[in-house]
């Protein structure tokens, strides 16, 4: 069933909102370059590569105005999509050829991510869909690159909030105007269970909740940053944006109804906030977690706390059935220590076995951890744990060498570790196996050349850019 614009959601014409979609988008591009931010041209492509993710497909953009590029299976792909993302990473690698980035540096950096990567890569050969899996690697490759590409950028923290202004720029507004103005485009149905959704820019609702979980962090954390500049101008107009965008990103979370993006949002968030009291003690972190892990475990046992906190939630004990399908997957004949392969296990004959048993056709495990172990085998998911602790340890040290990457790392780390329980966020193109990337990268000082591509502004003659809080290695 199609849905069809309609006036009653609002008074103005869909073709006059869209316009004024796009001027507003306009107009805060150019005021954040009119600030003259101390970024290169280059970080346009991690914008793209980010927008692309939290979006849709290039080929499913082009399939709402009626132009097919094919490749609808798991397995095909769209040749358009391939493409550009071969496009994307290539040209970000030249990016990091003439910014003189060291491959040897950066594994030396970061060791046990590259274990991990190279594990992944392993697990290609013995999937039943090498080639399908080999493709899907090719482009999670795209991850660290774009991730370099912000990181060794002159100022990582400008990096970082220009890069996630710029796209909430887009990602919001779009889907508030589709939301309400197209309907056609940014609400649906489920197409098994008839339930209606709001997707927005994204295509379900659990994208469009973990689109908000991502940009409502980033403005959490750039506005406890905006508190500490000086009064004025500048600090006033700063404010605004953030509270402002805060606001409708909690309007769009709460039309998605993703209970998972709203927990580890409002988890992180309150990370953020307690890491920046002056009462706590940034030494005695690791004791305030085992601390909290202990309360949690004795409140559960007393009070049964995690049946109030789904009720609260309006979830049922099997949270939307996905308990049920973690007791399928679990059924299923595989080899506990290797996997099945690489993003191979919900493919093929296991994929029509498992969508002929639910309902509901499931094609992901809404486990991260779950489908880790399916994928890559228990020595992936302690290579996969391994990671997580890794990041931890950065994250506690970056804390004392660089505050505000420090905590952006901290609470985001905890953020995708509680949204990986219920959804698989560390797969594929997801945005959070993306900003994974970003928050568990260590780049080591580099060089930039005078090397000046589109947009790039000027550099002198190879000046050494130090990256405080991102020099501790695995």
């Amino acid at each position: 069933m199609t849905l069809q614009p309609t006036l009653a959601v609002g008074f103005i014409p869909p073709p006059v909102a869209l316009f004024l979609t796009v001027c507003l988008i306009i107009f805060l591009f150019r005021r954040d370059i009119r600030q003259r931010p101390n970024v290169t041209g280059a970080l346009w492509l991690p914008l793209v590569w980010m927008f692309i993710i939290c979006s849709r497909q290039p080929s499913e953009w082009l399939s709402l105005f009626g132009l097919d590029f094919g490749g609808k299976s798991l397995e095909e792909g769209s040749p358009l999509d391939a493409c550009v993302y071969l496009s994307l990473i290539a040209a970000g690698t030249y990016v990091l050829h003439t910014r003189r980035v060291q491959l040897f540096e950066i594994i030396r950096n970061n060791q046990w991510l590259t274990i991990f990567f190279v594990y992944c890569f392993l697990a290609i050969f013995w999937s039943d869909f090498p080639f399908v899996s080999f493709k899907r690697w090719i482009k999670v490759i795209g991850h660290p690159v774009m991730a370099l590409i912000i990181l060794t950028e002159p100022d990582v923290i400008e990096a970082l909030m220009t890069l996630m202004k710029r796209c909430a720029y887009i990602i919001v507004s779009v889907s508030i105007a589709f939301i309400r103005y197209f309907p056609q485009w940014g609400r649906g149905f489920d197409q098994w269970s008839g339930a209606a959704m709001n997707t927005g820019i994204s295509t379900n609702k659990n994208a469009l909740g973990c689109d908000c979980l991502i940009l409502g962090f980033f403005f959490v954390w750039y506005f406890l940053q905006v508190k500490q500049m000086e009064q004025g101008r500048a600090k006033r107009h700063e404010l605004f944006l953030a509270v402002t965008f805060l606001a409708a990103i909690w309007w769009l979370l709460s039309l998605a109804q993703s209970s998972t993006s709203s927990v580890s949002l409002v988890l992180s968030a309150s990370i953020l906030w307690i890491l920046g009291l002056r009462s706590i003690n940034k030494r005695l972190i690791g004791t305030y977690l085992v601390v909290a892990v202990i309360a949690i475990v004795i409140a559960q046992g007393v009070f049964g706390v995690y049946e109030h906190f789904l009720h609260f939630l309006h979830k049922n004990p099997t949270l939307t059935d996905r308990t049920l399908l973690w007791q399928e997957l679990l059924k299923f004949d595989i080899n506990p220590l290797f996997g099945t392969g690489f993003e191979s296990f919900f493919l093929g004959r296991r994929l029509q076995a498992l969508q002929a048993k639910l309902w509901w056709a499931p094609n992901e495990a809404h486990n991260g951890y779950l489908e880790t172990y399916l994928n890559l085998g228990l020595l992936g998911l302690f290579l996969f744990v391994g990671l997580l602790a890794v990041i931890y340890a950065k994250a506690r040290a970056a804390l004392f060498e660089n505050f505000e990457i420090g905590r952006f790392r901290f609470a985001l780390l905890f953020a995708i570790i509680v949204y990986n329980w219920t959804e698989a966020a560390v797969k594929n193109i997801s945005p959070m196996f993306f900003l994974l990337f970003i928050i568990a990268l260590d780049c080591p000082a580099h060089e930039l050349s005078a090397v000046s591509y589109a947009g790039d502004v000027e550099f002198e003659e190879q000046p050494e850019l130090a990256q405080p809080g991102l020099e501790l290695q695995d």
